[in-house]
């Protein structure tokens, strides 16, 4: 198994309180989709760019975090160009792309424990109303930041060795193994927190 997404190092995002790097998220996100003007979205590009670089995670690595996402992006991007105008296609590109970055930094600085703590404590009033159950919601996130890792590395490999058997690197041929080997290990996993009597019934 991989560990988390985060890093250890001393960076002012390293340094910050965890709630801290959420609002800040939170506000940035709020931010960039009030914003259309490149002359700001660029630099706000730009800056995300450099915060996530600033934690220790090097180009190669940051590139393969946060790749998929970004050829989402690129998508969408691609068909606001088609759809309106190479304007809004940079607008769009450069707001997501810069959202995500950022998205990567604030997980590379972060444990997955300070992550849950905070849902929890975000969600207790509306636990209090017995609308939700904090600390189940706060485990699935951690768990999902826990094994996104390890979902990539599994996609590297099955990629991997479809190259060394000679066969083309698909979406169908990849991702159906991948969504069968990952639902085993949810049921795993599921398994084993109500075994270890995780989750409160």
């Amino acid at each position: 198994m991989l560990n988390g997404l985060d890093i250890e190092g001393d960076s002012l995002l390293h340094r910050l309180p965890a709630r801290g790097k959420l609002i800040l998220l939170f506000v940035a996100a709020v931010g960039l989709f009030l914003v259309s003007d490149l002359r700001v979205l660029v630099p706000a590009l730009a800056l995300s760019t450099g915060l996530l670089l600033s934690t220790g995670v090097g180009a190669g690595e940051a590139f393969r975090r946060t790749r998929f996402v970004l050829f989402t992006v690129l998508i969408l991007a691609a068909a606001n160009y088609y759809l309106h105008s190479p304007h809004e296609a940079l607008v769009v590109f450069c707001r997501l792309a810069a959202l995500v970055l950022l998205a990567a930094a604030v997980t590379a600085t972060t444990g997955i424990s300070a992550f849950m703590d905070e849902v929890t404590r975000l969600l207790m009033p509306l636990e209090r109303r017995g609308l939700v159950r904090a600390a189940d919601v706060s485990l699935a996130v951690g768990l999902v930041i826990r094994f996104v890792p390890e979902i990539l590395a599994r996609y590297g490999d099955i990629a991997d060795a479809h190259r060394a058997r000679g066969l083309p690197v698909r979406p169908l041929t990849t991702l159906v193994p991948l969504i069968i080997l990952t639902l085993k290990d949810a049921d795993t996993i599921a398994m084993a927190i109500d075994a270890r009597g995780f989750r409160r019934h």
